[in-house]
């Protein structure tokens, strides 16, 4: 189901929809799109040929008719197709000159004018793809931004409310949920065998902030969930997928449960079911990797908010998961990192590998002492929204590392003239008169983690881990 929900927007392309353009322009490519050419321009010759048997290749008919299908299919797979169809009308040319079908001359000019019309098509098409493919990409990671962010907002609400209501009633609070939670995250790898690996230890932390009995985590491989649980809690059950919940949750990709009213997330009309809930496990904005199927909970623990917390939870464990292998691999090698730092960097990373699409680390070093005080504080509030900073801080030097999303040197240019522009509004000075280090990063597509070393060494900043902890609205911010 999400394959086909990908394969839809592909073919939508950006800003583009409707069922019907899907039909007439369907996102094909590969062994499809050759396919597709060898049998459109046969039938269309043989049509030709049944219209016109005389002239099959609709030469002197005041326009290139015989050109307009060879020029869509440049239009919509590139040049190597174009050139194809090309071929293709060539040796459909010298077919029928053999049968005696297109008798005359081989006509230069119309084939030298098709072979340009189809190239010029097939470069635009070309150009147009990469551009399309680019924007999917950055749309994928703003989708992939946002699912976070709205997942840690809800966390935040719901620290707050944790922190009011029932601080004293519960065994653990979020904090330490988190934390133990990110701490399996890192200790474990992606998915691998039919299993959510750190499933296991998982499972035992969600079920005692959110107060479950009887629940089992499965693992969902496309459209399929695997047959053995990866992880359970309390006693076992049979885990029945014609379930109503279990179908509801798989379609919507939507919290499953029994409340009869309120928002939405319910299954109307009360189907027969065995499970109080059932939860996606979804990654990033909507990719599915698990089901949290819950049997057995105290009634009063069976709340939109609690079910809610349980959705969230999850979602922060998948995506911990999926790119823990990176993360774990900047923490390591940069000891105090902030996770916000690390997860986003090897994300970028990941995304200049995949699309090409250019991001850069802007690290500007204050001399320690209290002049320098105002001006870094200043820095430190002027960062735009989507950019991540890492404040440093050794015994001679402070450093902030600004991570710029989807910028590349001239945004990084434009951004550094800003901060030097408001330093002289405010404070009559710039970068060189206040003795401020400039250093850049563009993000690598491969082996991250050394340029980001190298910048560190540059700056002069001895990295260690911070000794006290930053309060969860912060140190949440922007973690998948």
């Amino acid at each position: 189901m999400a394959k086909t929900a990908d394969k839809i927007r592909e073919g939508q392309g950006i800003g583009a929809g409707g069922r019907y353009l899907r039909l007439i322009a369907p996102a094909t490519s590969g062994p499809v799109s050759l396919v597709e050419l060898v049998v459109t321009m046969i039938l269309a010759m043989g049509l030709a040929y049944l219209v016109l048997p005389g002239n099959p290749l609709l030469l002197g008919l005041g326009f290139p008719w015989a050109w307009l299908l060879p020029m869509i299919l440049a239009l919509r797979y590139g040049t190597l197709i174009g050139v194809g169809s090309v071929l293709m009308m060539l040796g459909g040319w010298f077919f029928f000159h053999q049968t005696g079908a297109q008798p005359g001359e081989f006509p230069r000019l119309f084939f030298l004018g098709g072979l340009l019309m189809v190239l010029v098509a097939g470069q635009f098409g070309d150009v147009w793809g990469t551009r399309l493919a680019r924007a999917r990409a950055v749309n994928r990671y703003l989708e992939e931004r946002l699912a976070a962010l709205t997942k840690n907002h809800y966390l935040l609400r719901v620290s707050h409310a944790r922190l009011e209501n029932d601080l004293l009633a519960k065994p653990t609070t979020l904090r330490d949920t988190l934390s133990q939670m990110r701490a399996v995250s890192l200790e474990n790898g992606s998915a691998a065998g039919g299993e959510l690996v750190g499933a296991r230890a998982m499972l035992p932390v969600v079920a005692q902030a959110c107060q479950l009995e009887a629940a089992a985590l499965y693992a969902v491989h496309g459209d399929t969930v695997a047959g053995e649980a990866s992880a359970r809690i309390g006693p076992n059950f049979e885990f029945d997928a014609d379930d109503a919940l279990v179908r509801h949750c798989l379609e919507t990709r939507q919290l499953a449960h029994l409340q009869t009213s309120g928002p939405a997330g319910h299954v109307p009309d009360h189907p027969p079911t065995r499970y109080l809930a059932v939860a996606p496990v979804l990654s990033g904005a909507d990719k599915l990797v698990g089901l949290l199927v819950v049997e057995r909970m105290p009634f009063l623990s069976l709340n939109y908010e609690n079910l809610q917390l349980l959705m969230v939870l999850m979602g922060y464990y998948a995506d911990g998961i999926e790119h823990a292998a990176s993360t774990r691999a900047i923490e390591a090698a940069i000891p105090g990192v902030p996770y916000d730092f690390a997860l986003d960097y090897a994300r970028l990373s990941r995304l200049r590998r995949d699309s090409g699409i250019e991001s850069t680390v802007v690290a500007l070093v204050f001399d320690l002492d209290e002049s320098r005080d105002a001006l870094f504080e200043q820095v430190i509030r002027s960062r735009r929204a989507l950019d991540v900073a890492w404040p440093l801080t050794s015994a001679h030097q402070r450093a902030l590392l600004t991570l710029m999303p989807l910028s590349g040197s001239e945004a990084a240019s434009a951004y550094l003239v800003r901060i030097e522009d408001m330093l002289r509004a405010q404070f009559g000075t710039d970068f060189e008169a206040a003795r401020i280090g400039v250093h850049t990063l563009a993000v690598p597509a491969s082996a991250p983690v050394e340029p980001l070393v190298r910048l560190l060494h540059r700056c002069h900043v001895d990295v260690q881990p911070a000794p006290v902890p930053v309060p969860i609205a912060l140190s949440e911010a922007g973690r998948g």
